[in-house]
């Protein structure tokens, strides 16, 4: 824990706005500045205020000088709920947690470089409230687009979202249960790292293709075509982004069921992506989470998914169960371990199909 406070002194720091923006020299630019860079389910609706409630979206840029600010909002969701995001400086990353309805997060570089790259990812899920981007403070930005080899959607429940996983800053059974939550260090995103690839994560905590757990009056297919997914709001333009690989991790919420119902659940689930995503290859992923019994009925069911679409004409569909089953975080979730060792398997997997 000494380590990792050091670690944010070093190169975070949290002050209030005037500390920086008041020094000569700085700028405040706008979030349609052409060289901020955006990544994931985002409502543009108003470009000056855009709007994100999905994990992982993340906004990118390069900045001139030693410091930049960041202006977030945070919808303190329930009166108390403050989002985590990822911030990361120079290709080094720190988790943070929201403190305001309103706030500028300055990062320091420790390098003496002219020009630093920065990253912000949103680490928590829909369900904990969306964040509104109001700009950069800064001295300077350059425009560098990223240059990506594939672009790939996950589509899932809690184990997509990175819940459960980090212990680093509140161990499990203290605070709140989105404390330990991770979407930047998620087996997703870590995917996309390894592959240079951009990817949206569509997954909501609870969520199910025919039956959600806790309550949840939504599925999958009822809310995938939205921004923010957790409420059911703000139609989403597939247009916008159409992946090379989408990954379907669905199942555990819906437990062991009537198996045809399944299937054709499924299936129809299937050829409602496929009409969004004509060109995308699908994987069909066994829940990490899954026990023996979950895993023998996903492994059943997922075979006569992909046997199916397949006689329908659509050879664009494949399966992927994994090899052990990754439940060492938080209330049984995959630990930041082993979404390192699932991206890892499927990096693997997706490299052959590309």
């Amino acid at each position: 824990m000494q380590k990792k406070y050091l670690f944010i002194v070093l190169y975070i720091l949290l002050v209030v706005q005037n500390a920086f923006s008041q020094q000569q020299g700085y700028q405040h630019f706008l979030p349609t500045h052409k060289a901020i860079h955006y990544m994931g389910r985002i409502d543009f609706s108003n470009p000056l205020r855009p709007a994100f409630w999905q994990p992982g979206v993340t906004i990118d840029c390069v900045f001139k000088g030693d410091s930049c600010g960041i202006i977030l909002e945070d919808e303190i969701k329930w009166g108390s709920n403050h989002n985590y995001i990822e911030v990361v400086l120079d290709n080094k990353p720190v988790r943070l947690k929201l403190s305001k309805a309103r706030d500028t997060i300055w990062v320091v570089g420790a390098s003496k470089k002219s020009w630093h790259t920065l990253q912000v990812c949103k680490n928590t899920e829909a369900n904990i409230g969306g964040l509104v981007f109001a700009g950069l403070l800064s001295k300077n930005l350059r425009e560098a687009a990223p240059t990506f080899v594939t672009y790939i959607e996950c589509i899932g429940n809690s184990i997509t979202c990175g819940t459960g996983s980090d212990q680093s800053l509140v161990p499990c059974g203290k605070g709140n249960w989105y404390d330990q939550h991770n979407a930047y260090m998620s087996y997703g995103m870590l995917l996309g790292r390894k592959l240079n690839a951009q990817v949206h994560l569509s997954s909501v905590s609870g969520i199910g293709l025919m039956h959600s757990c806790c309550n949840l009056p939504l599925t999958m297919p009822t809310v995938f075509d939205k921004i923010n997914m957790s409420e059911n709001k703000i139609s989403w333009n597939f247009a916008s982004y159409q992946p090379s690989i989408v990954t379907i991790c669905l199942g555990q919420n819906d437990g062991v069921q009537d198996s045809a119902l399944f299937v054709s659940n499924y299936v129809r689930f299937i050829k409602n992506l496929r009409a969004k995503y004509p060109a995308a290859n699908f994987i069909c992923l066994s829940s990490p989470m899954a026990d023996a019994s979950l895993k023998a009925f996903m492994v059943k069911t997922i075979e006569s998914v992909v046997k199916i679409t397949k006689a329908d004409g659509d050879n664009k569909v494949s399966s992927y169960f994994f090899k052990k089953q990754y439940h060492a975080g938080c209330d049984g979730h995959t630990s930041l371990e082993e979404h390192e060792e699932i991206a890892g398997e499927l990096a693997g997997f997706i490299k052959e199909i590309l």
